[in-house]
């Protein structure tokens, strides 16, 4: 999708400044009682456990962010921490409407038990993350679509600059793509649409391969402007060289951009295959 972001007006501004600056999850009970609860500073004239504690959380959303919905145990040990402590930290997460907690999609046979449950970004968590032009991009596109007539052509005319604005993109995802082995050729996607800032993964899945984007940073434009998804998913297929299904989306409300791959389907044919851009279901977390 498009580089540019951009974010409703007042929205997610100061939050998105303290992520940048590594402070963008403080602590409930501060923002409830204000800077007197802060803990006095150490000797150093700083508080360094509550420092600590606010970078410590920021890798806590970060990891969810590059990786999608994950199990406590799954964030502890991409970070190598414990466990008790990360589930300290989901659960200020959870307080503040950074993250919420879901119940894990299970693929095939369920076993016995409870689902686990992992823990996502929120609208609100996703805000922080380089959408502070969302307001601006949107009043473009949608001044695109007035100046060419409105109705069919205007959504005619936002497709076509979704498309266009893809192109220039696509090329460097193409390059990566035809490098790379006809079997590692969704995961060199996935690196290059990384390099992007899609935080993109590639998995297997029944009978394929599952691309899936962990990060969005056109969400709030998408929403409004699906030709923005459809143009992305229509280049997947043509890099791919095969017919991809979107499964899901975030601009749909899914924790995840995920584009189905059929097994044996990733050779590049530049213009020939379709895609489809369905966003039926839920993503999985």
């Amino acid at each position: 999708m498009i580089e540019a972001t951009v974010a409703p007006s007042g929205r997610g501004l100061s939050r998105s400044r303290e992520l940048r600056n590594n402070s963008v999850v403080k602590n409930v009970s501060e923002a409830q009682t204000g800077p007197a609860a802060t803990p006095a500073a150490g000797p150093g004239g700083a508080a360094p456990a509550l420092d600590e504690q606010r970078g410590t959380r920021n890798r806590v959303v970060r990891s969810i962010l590059d990786h999608g919905p994950s199990t406590a145990a799954e964030v502890a040990l991409r970070l190598q921490l414990t466990q008790a402590a990360v589930r300290r930290h989901l659960d200020t997460l959870v307080a503040e409407g950074v993250v919420e907690p879901r119940e894990k999609r299970v693929y095939g046979a369920r076993t016995r038990g409870r689902p686990a449950k992992v823990f996502a970004l929120t609208e609100c968590g996703r805000d922080a993350f380089d959408q502070a032009y969302d307001k601006l991009a949107a009043d473009a596109l949608r001044w695109i679509a007035q100046a060419a007539g409105g109705g069919e052509m205007g959504e005619a005319a936002i497709a076509a600059f979704a498309r266009a604005r893809l192109a220039a993109q696509a090329e460097a995802y193409r390059q990566a793509v035809q490098a790379a082995e006809p079997r590692g050729r969704a995961e060199a996607l996935a690196k290059a649409l990384t390099a992007d800032g899609y935080a993109a993964t590639a998995r297997s899945a029944p009978v394929g391969e599952q691309l899936c984007q962990h990060h969005c940073p056109v969400a709030h434009v998408a929403e409004q402007f699906p030709q923005l998804c459809e143009a992305e998913t229509e280049v997947f297929s043509r890099l791919l060289g095969t017919h991809v299904q979107r499964l899901a989306t975030i601009a749909h409300g899914d924790g995840v951009c995920t584009t189905f791959i059929p097994r044996g389907g990733t050779e590049p044919a530049p213009q020939s295959t379709t895609a489809s851009t369905s966003t039926a279901g839920r993503n999985p977390a």
